[in-house]
């Protein structure tokens, strides 16, 4: 039996989470009026869960992923982290864009390193971590090197090597792979995982692809055009941990084709 938006978002709470929001609405005033890019959205999130927004153009997606970042204000409703209001950016919340954002002056070290350096975190520390982080996202040996000597693959693993480099709890990732070459991003993909599986981590991806989105994650919100709603939540039952191969299961297709639907694309 079809169920009512309302009814959908009160199923996707959980006072125990690790994320908590309350009919969120972001309102943005225009030359032409107000424009609602979010609206009455509810939804909770936990520990070391990988949650994948997707949707349509201007639905909100990275609207309400700069709210989770404590990048925007919200016009209505409530937000919180560990029963803590999220009203401003965190030390414990990173953040990862769709282009890498190095500085081009800087080796592959040195941005790494940066956050520790505006955190004014010890500099020794800080090359262990490093050290750590190239290891971990299989750039060791690059330290020395200026992003205008890497593939962009390879920028990206910097870049998450970066988001990283403070160790927050919660990873915010808007389609940080999307530039990337079909091979690459699949690459990038496994990589993350691999990643996540040992940082356990808690992550919100932005990303259009919704085969991406089902690989990935433990759900996916899927939300409509704007104003941008929560349409409803797929919990994505595949076993951990993902392969490629897995792609060509009749589970996975399933599931990306109830997404699709839900999006109203078949």
């Amino acid at each position: 039996m079809a169920t009512s938006v309302a009814e959908r978002q009160t199923a996707n709470t959980d006072d125990g989470a690790l994320i908590q929001g309350r009919h969120l609405t972001k309102v943005y005033a225009t030359s032409t009026g107000p424009l609602v890019a979010l609206d009455d959205v509810s939804f909770d999130i936990r520990e070391g869960e990988f949650v994948s927004l997707v949707g349509p153009s201007g639905c909100g997606k990275s609207t309400l992923l700069s709210l989770l970042g404590g990048l925007e204000e919200r016009s209505e409703g409530t937000l919180a982290l560990n029963s803590q209001n999220l009203d401003r950016p965190r030390a414990d919340i990173g953040f990862m864009l769709q282009t890498a954002v190095l500085f081009p002056w800087r080796t592959v070290n040195e941005n790494i390193r940066l956050p520790g350096t505006i955190l004014k975190l010890d500099k020794r520390a800080q090359a262990e971590r490093c050290a750590e982080l190239l290891e971990l996202v299989g750039l060791a040996g690059f330290g020395d090197r200026y992003p205008n000597e890497l593939s962009g693959g390879m920028r990206q693993r910097v870049a998450l090597a970066r988001l990283l480099a403070h160790d927050p709890d919660v990873l915010l990732m808007d389609e940080p792979f999307g530039a990337l070459d079909e091979f690459t991003r699949e690459t990038m993909n496994l990589e993350l995982l691999r990643i996540w599986s040992a940082t356990k981590k808690t992550v919100v991806f932005v990303t259009h692809n919704i085969g991406e989105a089902v690989f990935l994650s433990d759900r996916v919100f899927v939300m409509t055009p704007r104003p941008g709603r929560l349409a409803g939540t797929v919990e994505i039952d595949l076993p951990r941990p993902r392969t490629t191969e897995m792609m060509r299961e009749p589970r996975y297709s399933e599931l990306v084709f109830d997404i699709r639907r839900m999006l109203g694309v078949d």
